[in-house]
């Protein structure tokens, strides 16, 4: 061998996987590939059927593919301007609702996952009632109604405020982050509020991300609350509006009364899905990097 000659390593081979494994694997790629086709074969076939003619859909021709392209379920809801006027409702009664729940439940949360505090027992006891025992529908009417939150976004906001399930998994997040980085801020000199502000909640990105999404879904998808608590046709989310105009157009189709409601009548509950869940779905995937790692860091302490 002369100097200068260049001698390749020996290569390596990886260790090679045994045949149950390439057999699990292929089952288990055709088993999730099955469970894509069942998740989303009704979403397309609703919006299938929003764009389908009345026809076809009685006739069950509607698959994944429109038949008979129509757009009148659409122009009737769009012509209406209440229609606008609740769907900018449910935008700000979502926003605001998450914002109060987001803030309730982290602070909540946060003094749950400390040991030390008396009375912690007491107070995850109290949580932990409420997911099996509540007031009752009338109760709750009758309290709310006395304070003055009817027909107002507090009634829609405040009840519902908290979810136990998210209380719980955002507590054990915040046990799994280390002590050590609270004490060092205290003796730098903060005190909790500076702690939560400034330690805590940058290091809970991932969790305030999914208690973002799972509140937000929540609230946007919600209706009888405000169908309960709200009178006033103005301050109706857009849920309760096509739920009105879906009844509306069932009983126009028997009575042969509106010809545009008559054959929008088939595609109005598809209408509904396809524009109640079309936010969520653009919004969704800024957050679903987020969704897995919060889940599972709250949900695992170790």
């Amino acid at each position: 061998m002369t100097l200068g000659t260049k001698v390749d390593a020996p290569k390596t081979r990886g260790p090679v996987d045994s045949r149950g494994y390439r057999i699990f694997r292929v089952v288990n790629t055709i088993v999730l590939l099955g469970v894509v086709v069942v998740t989303l074969y009704p979403f397309l076939n609703i919006v299938a059927r929003s764009l389908s003619e009345e026809a076809y859909i009685i006739a069950g021709k509607v698959t994944i593919v429109p038949r008979g392209f129509d757009l009148t379920a659409y122009k009737l809801l769009m012509s209406d301007a209440m229609f606008w006027t609740n769907y900018r409702n449910t935008v700000v009664y979502t926003v605001v609702a998450t914002l109060i729940s987001i803030v309730l439940t982290t602070c909540y949360a946060y003094v749950l996952s400390k040991p030390q505090l008396k009375g912690r027992p007491f107070l995850i006891g109290v949580a932990l009632f409420t997911m099996f025992f509540s007031g009752g529908l009338i109760p709750n009417y009758v309290l709310v109604t006395s304070l003055g939150m009817k027909n107002t976004i507090w009634a829609v906001a405040i009840p519902n405020a908290i979810s136990v399930f998210n209380l719980l998994v955002m507590k054990a997040f915040f046990e799994s982050l280390p002590s050590e980085l609270e004490e060092a801020a205290a003796v730098d000199g903060l005190n909790t509020y500076g702690i939560l502000l400034r330690i805590v909640l940058p290091l809970s990105k991932a969790i305030i991300a999914t208690m973002v999404l799972f509140y937000a879904v929540s609230f946007w998808n919600s209706w009888f609350t405000a169908f309960l608590y709200i009178d006033r046709q103005d301050l109706l989310p857009v849920t309760v509006y096509l739920r009105n105009l879906i009844a509306g157009a069932t009983s126009a189709e028997s009575a042969a009364a509106d010809a545009d409601k008559v054959q929008a009548a088939a595609t109005l509950q598809a209408v509904t899905i396809v524009l109640t869940t079309l936010p969520i779905l653009a919004i969704y995937p800024f957050v679903q990097r987020y969704f897995v790692r919060g889940v599972m860091l709250g949900a695992v302490k170790g």
